[in-house]
């Protein structure tokens, strides 16, 4: 029943964030004759809310599949199903956006997972930035 659930979680929110990246690159907002960059940081937002729950599903999957990668203070994360929804992507969130609070730790596996997705935190600002900068440079240039 917990991967009927696991799957359903998984789907819907797959499908959410992809009807709202086409909703958004179909509407896209003009302002006086201008896109303004409402819609550069609504796709930035986006962006990290698909990372950060494909990590989280990352983590749940190998929960359930019983290989410990989570743990609150000295108990393994777990519990019901809902109860390991809510830890993996509270961690998931924590350490794309944040260093980490330390009130979930990660364990084994875990750790090396946690540093890759540290490193998507501390990266996609900066592709952003670069992609914004190069785009405007691009527009500079046809003008």
């Amino acid at each position: 029943m917990s991967k009927v659930v696991l799957f359903l979680v998984m789907f819907i929110s797959v499908a959410g964030i992809m009807m709202s990246v086409l909703l958004i690159l179909k509407h896209k907002p003009i302002f006086h004759g201008k896109r303004i960059s409402v819609r550069n940081f609504v796709i930035l937002f986006l962006v990290y809310v698909t990372v950060a729950i494909g990590f989280g599903c990352l983590y749940i999957s190998l929960e359930l599949m019983g290989v410990p990668v989570l743990t609150e203070g000295e108990v393994r994360v777990g519990g019901s199903f809902f109860h390991l929804l809510e830890d993996a992507l509270y961690f998931s969130a924590v350490t794309i956006l944040s260093v980490g609070y330390g009130d979930i730790t990660p364990l084994g596996i875990g750790r090396w997972i946690a540093m890759v997705e540290a490193f998507f935190g501390y990266l996609l600002p900066a592709a952003f930035v670069v992609s914004t900068v190069a785009n405007l440079k691009e527009k500079i240039r046809a003008n």
